[in-house]
């Protein structure tokens, strides 16, 4: 688990404006503290160096998660040893 950053907003459309502290990949899974998945990444906007996710939530109530911070679920690609 790999934190992503904090859910600054709320869209109109309901999407999630994360402050991200490197900027993931579009597609990667989203994730609360308590591994429950909450959305995934839709689109990365603002500056490279002070990025910003736009997720697309999966989560009924997405407003709940304001102001909370999130995490990116890695892939099992990364822990396995070869």
């Amino acid at each position: 688990m790999q934190k992503l950053g904090r859910v600054r907003a709320l869209t109109p459309s309901k999407n999630l404006i994360v402050k991200a502290e490197k900027a993931p990949k579009i597609g990667s899974e989203v994730v609360d503290e308590n591994l429950k998945v909450v959305g995934k990444v839709f689109d990365i906007i603002g500056p490279v160096a002070a990025p910003y996710a736009v997720v697309k939530p999966t989560v009924s109530e997405p407003t709940k998660l304001a102001n909370k911070p999130v995490y990116l679920l890695l892939s099992k690609t990364k822990w396995s040893k070869k």
